[in-house]
């Protein structure tokens, strides 16, 4: 925002779950009239824009219209924000590979294909899902994975950052003790142990030094 030219029309259409926000379709038609007003959109998103992003429903819509299209990809948090606290999502004899879902579907209904990601060895990553917190465990519960790792990052890369780091079968109580709230990302797998032994490790190292 800070390289915008301070006479340039700035509209917030940002959003945030439960509150009050400029529904997509306004979204769009905001991007095609100003685009046809001004010359020219700059339609700024945090993360990446096709992770859950509905950024490809603009493209569709701006290019029906007659917009030409030019994307700067993004960060998406799945990714960024683990790598910034040096989470690897895939660790060689850990886990081969990662899942990146939502935890809930159009109208707010629970993502089954979770059940699916508790079924596999793989770290799991899920956006949006502190509401679905409950269901997303009893996914991994059902499995028999009561002991598996999760961490979950909410504000990631503010100052307000905070992060919890349980195991499945207690993850729902002491996000409630640590009032764990949105946004926030949540990683279930055992990459999440070998966090914590690089963090134990590092810890002792000062303590000694």
């Amino acid at each position: 925002m800070d390289f915008a030219p301070q006479d340039a029309l700035k509209i917030y259409v940002g959003k945030r779950g439960g509150k009050p926000s400029f529904t997509q379709e306004k979204i769009n038609q905001l991007i095609v009239s100003y685009a046809l007003v001004y010359g020219e959109v700059i339609r700024l998103k945090g993360g990446d824009p096709f992770i859950f992003g509905r950024g490809l429903e603009e493209i569709f819509f701006a290019k029906k219209h007659g917009i030409d299209v030019e994307v700067i990809p993004g960060i998406s948090s799945a990714t960024g924000l683990t790598a910034l606290n040096q989470i690897s999502l895939t660790h060689r004899g850990i886990a081969d590979g990662f899942w990146v879902l939502t935890a809930s579907k159009k109208g707010n209904e629970f993502n089954r294909d979770l059940e699916l990601a508790a079924q596999s060895n793989s770290t799991v990553v899920v956006l949006m899902g502190i509401g679905k917190l409950k269901e997303i465990a009893q996914a991994y519960l059902s499995e028999g994975r009561k002991d598996t790792p999760v961490l979950i990052i909410q504000n990631g890369s503010t100052l307000d950052e905070k992060i919890l780091v349980a195991d499945i079968g207690s993850i729902v109580y002491r996000a409630l003790e640590e009032k764990i709230e949105s946004p926030a990302i949540i990683v279930i797998g055992e990459v999440v142990e070998a966090y914590q032994q690089a963090e134990n490790t590092y810890a002792v190292l000062s303590y000694l030094n």
